[in-house]
């Protein structure tokens, strides 16, 4: 438990002097004036534009450095019929993207597209260069990539060398040098001024699409009257939010109307998944999404059985679909088995490792496929950067993902690059990062950690709420007007309220080592969850009697169980109050 700050130093009265607050809505709930004004709304077009944002408010795709070289080679292919394949990433942003580009291409008229993407498994993350020898032997002409291949010189190399082209379109941030493609999409390169590098890999690609099909109307070739954008934000909310990419921008306007798009789409894997999981009918939310919808698809790349993500985003038949998705939730019951059992042994390993300021547990018997999803967890649980292996004993080699707790804010790329030369390979995120390691360097590998993160950076142990609240103020007017926020995510993340001086009048254990507690404000109960407590949280409240007070950090949400819906809080962190 860190210390606890507001989002922004600045209080309503302050505010009210200094002409900062907008005018138009001092009727809205305290919490929500509170809010909006530390997220830095301080006048009233910036308030109608965040809650009616317009279609006309997105960037021009041809602002993208390499967007016009991309039309004008598509445009050829279309009309020499060239043979295109998507070369997309496992992961949920290029799985998204690939069916977007797949669906986008067929109906502008694109007669011979092919999709692949490398298997996590068994190939690995990259545009690899022996499957383009493979593509070229299936007679491809073009290939292009999506959320993957900005660092790809040997496969770009052996294309150049069999006369195939690519387009790459990509967010991860290049090296030094671009690889020798024909054309390069990507907003991180040094030359693009566009303003997109929030985009995801899907992003990226959806805005190319955007620019194609305006390219082809102006030249009056293919079909682009059949292709309706809106059909594609399906694919581009999914891998939005699911890639944590910051809601911005254009991110922000596409996934409001994506997740519409989401709730009523045409794509039957997709309609079945919502059916099967009782989201079909609803409006959905951010949360609906990258918590209970896209961990079902994204098991699937995880442990590779029958059934992939990619099956579910192309299938056409309906009675298939259904069949599909009832194999996906089996699947999906076997990830929860594989990623309990290995989270119980790596929290286990992580006890032997109090002193130091990060988490390094492997094991043989941690799957490859559900890694990152043991050091997310991991990583919450104690609070530290968490890097968790798959061991393979015959290789001598670990597979491994690293992740970030709230509480941190340093980049893990940066600290995997102090021990590069003891690294087989690295990448990712700030926040979500892999690599690859011989069991001969662990020593080594360790050693750089810990000078990293003793003498290299501070970690910030701040969390930052966004307004008080009190419980006379928690109803469900407010609860209606946090819902007008969404989406949520990276960037514009879950309100989170400080609620002081409670008292906690009941305490119960529920399955997974949760935990539900009633908490009291001057006579108002509400309930209150808890989900993976540290030692230290369920120690305090375990010791706390009525007589004493704690404050919490909590998000507010909806519970609905048999039909009735109430409020409750979902605790961040508690304190002793002081």
């Amino acid at each position: 438990m860190g210390d606890w700050g507001l989002s922004k130093k600045i209080s309503l009265k302050d505010a009210a002097v200094q002409n900062e607050l907008p005018e138009l809505h001092l009727s809205w709930p305290q919490p929500l004036k509170e809010l909006l004004l530390n997220r830095g709304f301080t006048s009233d077009a910036q308030v109608k534009n965040f809650f009616s944002p317009s279609v006309q408010s997105l960037k021009d795709p041809f602002l993208l450095s390499g967007m016009v070289q991309a039309c004008e080679r598509l445009t050829q292919a279309l009309e020499n019929k060239d043979k295109i394949c998507i070369y997309a990433d496992f992961d949920l942003d290029g799985t998204s993207g690939c069916a977007l580009l797949k669906k986008a291409l067929d109906q502008l008229g694109f007669l011979n597209v092919i999709a692949y993407q490398p298997k996590r498994l068994k190939d690995g993350y990259g545009f690899h260069a022996h499957v383009v020898e493979d593509l070229k032997n299936q007679n491809v002409d073009l290939i292009v990539t999506c959320d993957v291949g900005i660092t790809a010189f040997k496969a770009c190399d052996k294309a150049q060398a069999l006369g195939i082209d690519v387009i790459i379109t990509d967010h991860h941030l290049p090296a030094g040098e671009l690889p020798k493609a024909l054309v390069v999409v990507n907003p991180n390169q040094k030359a693009d001024t566009s303003g997109l590098g929030y985009l995801s890999g899907a992003g990226v690609a959806f805005t190319m699409m955007r620019g194609l099909k305006r390219y082809l109307t102006d030249k009056k070739q293919g079909t682009p009257d059949r292709l309706n954008l809106k059909d594609l934000l399906d694919c581009f909310t999914i891998a939005t939010l699911t890639d944590m990419v910051p809601l911005v921008g254009d991110n922000r306007v596409l996934v409001q109307m994506g997740l519409k798009a989401l709730a009523q789409t045409t794509r039957p894997g997709l309609a079945a998944l919502l059916q099967a999981l009782n989201l079909s009918g609803k409006t959905l939310t951010s949360s609906d999404v990258a918590i209970r919808f896209a961990p079902k698809l994204n098991a699937l790349s995880r442990l590779e059985g029958e059934v992939l993500p990619i099956d579910l985003y192309l299938e056409e038949d309906q009675i298939k679909a259904h069949k599909l998705v009832e194999q996906a939730l089996i699947q999906n019951q076997e990830r929860v088995s594989l990623q309990a059992e290995a989270l119980k042994e790596a929290i286990e390993k992580a006890q032997a490792q109090t002193a130091q300021p990060f988490v390094f547990v492997y094991s043989e018997s941690f799957h490859r496929g559900v890694i990152g999803l043991i050091a997310t967890s991991l990583a919450q649980q104690v609070g530290k950067p968490s890097f968790v292996a798959s061991y393979d004993a015959e290789e001598g080699k670990m597979v491994g993902s690293c992740r970030l707790p709230d509480s941190a804010d340093i980049s893990l790329v940066e600290a995997l690059g102090s021990a590069e030369d003891f690294l087989l390979r690295f990448g990712g995120h700030a926040r979500a990062a892999g690599f690859e390691l011989a069991k001969d360097n662990v020593d080594n590998f360790m050693m750089c950690l810990e000078k990293y993160f003793l003498t290299d950076v501070q970690e910030k142990k701040k969390t930052y709420y966004d307004a008080t609240l009190n419980f006379s103020e928690f109803d469900f007017d407010l609860m209606s007007w946090l819902e007008k926020l969404e989406p949520f995510g990276v960037g514009f993340e879950r309100p989170l309220f400080l609620i002081s001086r409670l008292q906690v009048r009941k305490l119960q254990d529920l399955k997974g080592g949760h935990l539900k507690a009633t908490l009291v404000q001057e006579g108002i109960e509400n309930q209150a969850v808890l989900f993976s407590p540290t030692e230290v949280q369920k120690s305090l409240l375990k010791k706390i009697n009525e007589n004493e007070f704690v404050d919490v950090m909590a998000e507010i949400q909806l519970h609905e169980w048999r039909g009735r819906k109430s409020l409750q809080l979902l605790l961040e962190d508690i304190r002793v109050s002081r």
